[in-house]
């Protein structure tokens, strides 16, 4: 007989798997509803037409092989930019907003980097930014119920270097010499000289130190 009603019991359904019934109300008021998205907080500072112009300009010449690299920084420049001397921007590069740029002298940007500057990125001079890297400005409120903007400016301190394929997320600064290594993900500032190393789903955060004693990225 026990075991019968404990085995009903298993079986009988949870009234509240979830918790409180005002638990379940607010999950049902925190769904996600793109629908009323309304881009708050977000300027995109330049009007439509220019907006168009830069697009028109980025996807018929700037990315192409044969657009010659010493006219890329003179094209930024034209939409805004600001852009330093002996700059060099291979082919692939995607600038989504130039009047957004600030980048200094001596500066290397490698194929296929993405440089999502809804916000400012600042790049300090003497920095290298490596193939297909990510400098990215933008992200959501994930308990927004309309997934609102989470914008925040990149800067790259000066002699900085981002690795292959390496990603630095808004609101970072990465310090000084600092690297992020090819595949890492930057989510908080790198302090001066520091290296951040990707392994495997995790990333480690080497000292300055140990930059010094020449861990690659």
């Amino acid at each position: 007989m026990a075991q019968t009603t404990a085995a009903q019991s298993a079986a009988a359904p949870n009234p509240d798997p979830g918790g409180t019934v005002e638990q379940a109300v607010q999950r049902l008021r925190a769904a996600r509803s793109l629908r009323g998205f309304t881009g708050a907080g977000y300027d995109k500072g330049r009007s439509l037409p220019v907006q168009a112009a830069w697009f028109a300009a980025l996807h018929l010449f700037f990315v192409k092989w044969w657009f010659p690299a010493r006219l890329r920084p003179v094209l930024l420049r034209a939409f805004g930019a600001r852009v330093g001397r002996r700059v060099l921007i291979r082919r692939g590069v995607r600038i989504h907003w130039p009047w957004k740029l600030d980048i200094g002298d001596d500066v290397w940007v490698g194929e296929d980097a993405w440089i999502l500057n809804l916000e400012p990125v600042t790049i300090g001079s003497d920095v290298c930014v490596s193939q297909a890297a990510l400098l990215c400005t933008g992200s959501h409120l994930r308990r927004s119920a309309t997934f609102e903007f989470d914008n925040g400016p990149v800067r790259l301190e000066p002699g900085s270097w981002v690795a292959a394929r390496a990603v630095v997320l808004r609101g970072v600064t990465v310090g000084r010499d600092a690297v992020v290594g090819a595949g890492a993900v930057a989510h908080q500032d790198l302090a001066p000289g520091s290296v951040l190393v990707a392994r495997g789903a995790s990333a480690v955060v080497a000292s300055a130190s140990a930059s010094a004693r020449g861990v690659t990225a």
